[in-house]
Order: structure tokens, then sequence, then C-alpha cells
């Protein structure tokens, strides 16, 4: 049986802490499915379907990656994906509460799903989505946390 895993997120923006988390997933899965959710709550500051190609060329020499993004509880798209994983990266124990409590409603919602955690990686650790966007919302560089360039 293919182990897919779905690894989910806003990814706004996807970073290299993100990258990161994403090839060595590929080390312990057959295929990694990025997933970009939609979250009614959030207004995003860059385009999702931007984002979508940006994070599609990052992995354009990857065939065992692949995007798509979603509108629904995850534990449901990782079912219809045949996704029995989810890969999550945790940079510190904040991120641990926060993943533990979704990883158990996901389990609640599809029983067959396993939430896979792996730890950040030191030197990418202090990077997040949203510190990146407070530093381009003031005309700040940010090349060097992505693993693209925006235009």
């Amino acid at each position: 049986m293919k182990r897919i895993a779905l690894f989910p997120g806003s990814f706004d923006p996807f970073t290299k802490g993100h990258e990161d988390i994403v090839l060595r997933g590929l080390k312990l899965f057959d295929e990694v499915v990025i997933g970009i959710g939609r979250n009614a709550n959030k207004q995003r500051y860059f385009p999702l379907d931007v984002m979508a190609e940006l994070i599609e060329k990052t992995f354009a020499d990857y065939p065992a990656v692949r995007v798509v993004s979603y509108d629904d509880l995850t534990a449901n798209v990782a079912r219809e994906l045949g996704a029995r994983f989810l890969l999550r990266g945790l940079r510190n124990t904040t991120d641990f509460e926060y993943e533990n409590s979704i990883s158990q409603v996901n389990r609640y919602v599809y029983e067959d799903v396993e939430t896979v955690f792996l730890i950040t990686s030191p030197h990418l650790a202090p990077i997040s989505s949203s510190i990146i966007r407070e530093l381009h919302r003031y005309g700040k560089k940010i090349d060097e946390f992505l693993p693209y360039r925006l235009s």
C-alpha cells in the first residue's frame, strides 16, 4: 500500500521551514501532498493561487510531491486522497500543544489517520509565516526565508 502523507497548512507564505519538512517527509513516505487549506477565519496575505503555483514550481523536480487546495476538514481531505498520515512540523512546545489537540480531532474524524510530527531543523526554527508577513508588510526583504522568489 502506498504511504501517502498530507502536509496541511495555510502556507501564507510557504517557508524554507515548510520545504524542509516536505523534503524530510519524502524519506518516510511514498508521496507528500501539500494541502493548502482555506480558513474562513483568516484573511490571506498572499493569494492562494499564487502560493500554490510557487509551491508547485519549488517541487517541480519531485514527482512524489503535489499540491492541492481545499475547503473542508483536513481529516476528510486526507481520507479522500487516500492519505493515512498527516505530516506536521513542530518548532517549539507551543506548536506541540496546538498540534496535539488538532491531531486528536483529526483522529476522531478519520480513525485511520496518524499524525507524524517532525521537529523543525534548528536553523529554521525561528522562521514563521506570521513573522515573514510582518516583515514583508513593512517592506523588508524576505527572500532568505523562502524557497522561491516573490515577484
